[in-house]
């Protein structure tokens, strides 16, 4: 795959992983994923939360074809570069998470109250399933990154 653009417009650049970065990284992912069902938290928290799972397994995308996002908008970046992988459904996981990078943006900066319950289920619902894509695609494309 190539990544030609987001390189030349300086957003992403090489980065040479390793299977103990990547284990860190989805280990991340389950606190994340567990933390975001703890009963009592509201909406927004739960968002935020499960949010930052899908980032980190964007991450784990990005590094393990060989690049890391730079500068301001990296969250952004991450998810472009993830629309242009190899990923199965790569462009609808790219386009939910970066509306969901946009609705985590308004319930961090701009107040309480911007994330529904119904909403906050089905980001940790989606983020549960893209978890498992992205494992699957990582056995598949890049096994010795792969953990276990």
């Amino acid at each position: 795959m190539s990544y030609e653009r987001l390189l030349q417009e300086g957003v992403i650049r090489p980065h040479r992983t390793n299977p103990d970065e990547i284990a860190a990284l989805l280990s991340v992912v389950e606190r994340d994923l567990k933390d975001a069902e703890v009963p009592g938290l509201s909406s927004d928290r739960r968002f935020a939360i499960a949010y930052n799972a899908a980032l980190q397994l964007a991450t784990v995308v990005l590094y393990a074809e060989g690049y890391r996002s730079t500068g301001t908008g990296h969250h952004h970046t991450t998810f472009r570069f993830l629309g242009q992988t190899t990923i199965p459904n790569k462009e609808a996981w790219a386009d939910y998470f970066d509306a969901c990078r946009r609705k985590r943006n308004l319930a961090d900066y701009m107040g309480v109250g911007y994330v529904s319950e119904t909403e906050a289920d089905e980001l940790v619902r989606e983020t549960r399933a893209f978890a498992q894509n992205v494992r699957e695609w990582l056995s598949a494309a890049h096994p010795y990154l792969a953990p276990g």
